[in-house]
């Protein structure tokens, strides 16, 4: 969102400045930036961006702002899982990562990484910026005690910068997530506000939580469309897998996964995912494409994730302090089906999200719901 903010007003400043220039000039003034800007448009993307940084390029290409919301409440129940919300922003296309004059020179420095952790020849890619919080607690909120065969209370904010690049029909997403587990993710403040707005009871047992921790996750994720199915007068079908892993003091885990859509319309993009790494939608625009979220219609979808999941620590635990943990599952699986609706310039979707037991104690499986707000700008 700062870089949003940060393009955006460098924009406007300098649209200001060309203004108060023309006008003060006068008509030959007038007439001579109306001769440069006719030689402008005739120049690549890459060019006008090192005359004018960021100004064709979030023209042609506007970005993409989404809103992120889950909750168990959509099933009933307020435990486990129990909230999530992140902001993220989605780049312009970007002719890539290092050398692209319409980034800011310190995001090109952080950047140079990229192009080992992504190498092949992809057609187009972009960068995602994420702010994010989530919040885990036991079933039982009226104990202020240890609850020792129950989940711990914890929490996760972060931040989080991910770096996709695709073709027509696979998307690789390398992702890094840092942030705070434990009383400085500030999950108890946030439950305890939202509760305290809707009338609900507070949870007690938050002196339980787990201790303060550094958290740091690195993802990489693999989507492919394995199946297009676009006739005139027919619904739209296709289906996208993804394979990944993550690796970390907060989750290390093995995944893949299906998903099928069938609609009036499928956006050009590589799926519905809930709050998790490389789970944004949308995707670096197609070759020669100019808007993200330009046609209209409406789609359902199911999917499937499983996981071979190695280390959790909002079950196992702190990793370097002594803290309350359970006995985790080591094979967990999603099952998820939805709707969504698309309009020019934005998509809002709704997904319940099915989740196997993550530890031996836990007594049901888990239900959530997911809402998701994506507009272009």
């Amino acid at each position: 969102m700062h870089i949003a903010r940060s393009f955006v007003k460098k924009s406007l400043h300098l649209s200001i400045s060309l203004s108060c220039l023309m006008f003060g000039a006068g008509a030959l003034a007038e007439e001579q930036a109306g001769e440069l800007k006719g030689e402008l448009d005739k120049q690549p993307i890459e060019a006008t961006c090192a005359a004018v940084p960021g100004v064709r390029e979030l023209k042609n290409y506007p970005e993409v702002f989404n809103l992120y919301y889950e909750n168990d409440l959509f099933a009933g129940t307020d435990n486990n899982y129990t909230n999530g919300i992140k902001l993220s922003w989605v780049s312009a296309n970007l002719a890539d990562y290092i050398h692209d004059p319409c980034l800011p020179k310190w995001v090109r420095q952080l950047n140079r990484f990229s192009q080992t952790l992504q190498p092949g020849a992809f057609e187009t890619r972009n960068m995602v910026v994420s702010f994010g919080q989530s919040m885990y607690t036991p079933t039982d909120n009226t104990r202020s005690d240890l609850i020792k065969d129950d989940r711990p209370y914890a929490g996760w904010l972060y931040l989080g910068f991910a770096y996709n690049a695709r073709n027509a029909r696979e998307m690789d997403t390398v992702e890094i997530d840092i942030g705070m587990v434990g009383p400085a993710s500030l999950a108890r403040q946030s439950q305890n506000t939202i509760h305290d707005w809707r009338g609900i009871d507070r949870f007690n047992g938050w002196d339980n939580q787990l201790n303060n921790e550094l958290g740091i996750q690195f993802v990489k994720e693999r989507k492919n469309k394995v199946l297009v199915i676009s006739r005139p007068d027919a619904p739209k079908i296709d289906a996208i897998t993804h394979y990944g892993f993550s690796v970390g003091n907060v989750k290390t885990y093995l995944n893949a996964g299906l998903e099928m859509r069938i609609g009036s319309y499928l956006p050009d993009d590589f799926g519905t995912s809930p709050i998790r790494p490389a789970s944004d939608s949308n995707a670096p625009l197609p070759l020669h494409a100019t808007r993200r979220i330009s046609g209209g219609g409406i789609h359902t979808f199911v999917a499937v994730d499983a996981r071979a999941v190695a280390h959790n620590i909002f079950l196992d635990g702190n990793t370097f302090s002594d803290s309350h943990s359970v006995a985790k599952e080591y094979f967990v699986g999603d099952v998820s089906a939805g709707i969504a609706w698309q309009w020019a310039g934005g998509k809002i979707t709704y997904a319940q999200y099915w989740r196997s037991k993550e530890f031996r104690q836990q007594k049901d499986t888990q239900s959530f719901g997911s809402l998701t707000l994506s507009l272009e700008y």
